[in-house]
C-alpha cells in the first residue's frame, strides 16, 4: 500500500504547498463500505454534532478500538513513511521532539501521557453543512502530519463542500488553498504547523483546514489522525 506511494513527491508537494494529493488510495468498494456503515454504532466510541460545538454543521463519529483492519494497516503503513517527513520538519523548525520509525512505539508515547482514545473518524455533511477551520491537536503528543480521504463521488452524490486549507504567515495575510478530490483519493496536510524557507532560513507558519458548504447530497471523509486523544 504504502510502498506504491512516490513518497519523493509527497514530500515535495509538502514542502511547496502544505498539502500533498495520494490518488485512489482507497477503492469505491472500500468507500461505500466505510460510508455505508456510518449508522453502525457499535463501531465508534462517540459522535459529535458539529453545530453544538460551534464547530459547523455535519456531525462525526470516532472509531473505537480495535480499529477496523484496513484501516488499522493505513494507519501504520501512512505513518512510517510520513515520520521522517514530520522529522525534517521539526528540525527546519528548530523543534526537539522526534518521531519513532513504528507508529506502536508512537502510540505508546501516547498512552503513557494518558492520550489513549483513538482518533480516527468518518465525517458526514448533508446539504448546507461545513467545517469551520480548526487544528485536530487532542493533547501534549502531536504527530504533525494527518490525511483525510474522501469517500463519495463529488459531482455526483454531492456538490460544493471542497477541502481548504488556509495558512498563516508572520506579518501577512492568510493564504488559502483549495484541494480537489476524487472518490477515494486522499490529502496529506499539517495538523498544526510547517516550515517555509525564507531569506533567513526557515520559518513556521500556521495551518488551519476546513470544509466548504455542501451545496447538495451527502459527503462522507475518512479522517486519518496518528496520535491518539486524552
Amino acid at each position: 500500500m504504502s510502498e506504491a506511494i512516490d513518497w519523493d513527491r509527497i514530500g515535495a508537494d509538502l514542502d511547496a504547498h502544505g498539502c500533498a494529493v495520494v490518488q485512489g488510495l482507497l477503492d469505491a468498494q472500500e468507500c461505500s463500505a466505510y460510508a455505508g456503515a456510518y449508522d453502525d454504532q457499535a463501531r465508534y466510541r462517540s459522535r459529535v454534532v458539529m453545530e453544538r460545538h460551534g464547530f459547523g454543521r455535519g456531525e462525526y463519529r470516532y472509531f473505537d478500538y480495535p480499529l477496523p483492519e484496513r484501516l488499522a494497516e493505513l494507519r501504520t503503513g501512512m505513518y512510517g513513511p510520513l515520520a521522517g517527513i514530520a522529522n525534517r520538519w521539526h528540525g527546519a523548525m528548530g523543534i526537539d521532539t522526534r518521531f519513532p520509525a513504528q507508529h506502536d512505539a508512537f502510540l505508546a508515547r501516547c498512552h503513557a501521557a494518558g492520550q489513549r482514545r483513538p482518533t480516527p473518524l468518518i465525517l458526514r455533511y448533508r446539504e448546507g453543512d461545513y467545517n469551520c477551520l480548526h487544528q485536530d491537536l487532542y493533547g501534549e503528543h502531536v504527530f504533525p502530519l494527518q490525511l483525510a480521504i474522501l469517500l463519495s463521488r463529488p459531482g455526483e452524490d454531492f456538490t460544493g463542500g471542497e477541502f481548504v486549507l488556509t495558512e498563516q504567515r508572520p506579518r501577512m495575510q492568510s493564504r488559502v488553498e483549495v484541494v480537489g478530490l476524487g472518490q477515494g483519493d486522499a490529502v496529506i496536510f499539517p495538523v498544526n504547523q510547517r516550515p517555509v524557507n525564507g531569506t533567513r532560513g526557515p520559518y513556521r507558519v500556521t495551518m488551519r483546514h476546513g470544509v466548504s458548504r455542501v451545496r447538495s447530497g451527502h459527503r462522507h471523509t475518512l479522517g486519518i489522525i496518528f496520535h491518539d486523544a486524552e
